[in-house]
């Protein structure tokens, strides 16, 4: 395979795998190399194009690709031998990504002639598919986590559930202590924070769990609840109600999807014409 192709083998095996070429699995390799040669045809068309022509890239660009392939490594020794591996020397790196910003940047002036998102486009969009912007309930929650191992002296079910019972009432008398007792007794790793299990919406909790996280009241505690992983004191610290977002809170993301979608519409079309052009020739 020429630099080019190796370069983009390369670059699409971080992209789909996050792994050099070497540490691909022979059906990961093989998807790898079939986008790569799809991909490869592609950018032939694009480099071919007028447009391509007219791209002077600062040395400042490539230099910094580069620097961002080699930042992937511990030292130089690991950055050359690996290209060494692959096939690839330092200057056919550098062309390589010299053509890959080429074709980048032929892309984006292309995806520029786009027409332009007014305000009544993105308010036509919000009302068409008003269901997108339908935020389900939240809350913020805390646990205490006492795992249950029959193996493991202090930990058999009754102790564990016993020990669950007394950091229950020294919360119903304290609850401001919750902190305290995480820190103290729980055996999560969000002890370090208070026990906070962060913003959750449903779906997201052990089923166990669920009904009694959701039934809770803003600044309530749990009983005791027991999941696959053992026994629980939740604590609901918020609730977000179920909304629709409004259209001024959507209208910069609404905007910014338009523009996506009509730039890789422009984008495609070009292409698809220099495909017809090539079949013409």
């Amino acid at each position: 395979m020429p630099d080019t192709g190796t370069y983009l083998s390369f670059k699409i095996a971080q992209q789909l795998y996050k792994k050099t070429l070497d540490g691909l699995q022979p059906e990961e390799r093989q998807r790898v190399e079939s986008v790569a040669a799809k991909q490869m045809d592609i950018e032939a068309l694009i480099l071919g194009a007028p447009e391509a022509a007219r791209v002077m890239l600062p040395e400042s660009s490539i230099d910094s690709s580069l620097m961002e392939i080699r930042a992937r490594y511990g030292n130089e020794d690991e950055y050359l031998a690996d290209l060494d591996r692959i096939g690839l020397d330092e200057q056919g790196l550098r062309a390589a990504i010299e053509r890959d910003l080429t074709v980048e940047t032929v892309l984006e002036r292309v995806g520029a002639r786009a027409a332009s998102v007014s305000d009544t486009d993105v308010e036509i969009f919000y009302f068409m598919h008003k269901e997108r912007f339908r935020r389900p309930e939240t809350r913020v929650l805390r646990h205490i986590l006492v795992t249950i191992n029959e193996t493991m002296p202090g930990n058999e079910r009754d102790a564990a559930h016993a020990k669950m019972q007394a950091i229950l009432a020294r919360l119903i008398k304290d609850p401001s202590r919750f902190d305290e007792q995480a820190l103290k007794h729980s055996e999560c790793p969000t002890a370090m924070n208070g026990g906070i299990l962060g913003t959750v919406k449903q779906g997201q909790l052990y089923a166990e769990l669920e009904p009694i996280a959701f039934s809770l009241t803003e600044g309530s505690l749990s009983e005791i609840c027991e999941s696959p992983i053992g026994f629980h004191i939740l604590r609901c610290d918020s609730i977000e109600p179920a909304r629709t977002q409004s259209l001024k809170e959507a209208r910069d993301r609404i905007r910014t999807h338009l523009e996506d979608q009509r730039r890789q519409i422009c984008q495609k079309s070009w292409v698809n014409a220099l495909r017809r052009e090539a079949k013409a020739a």
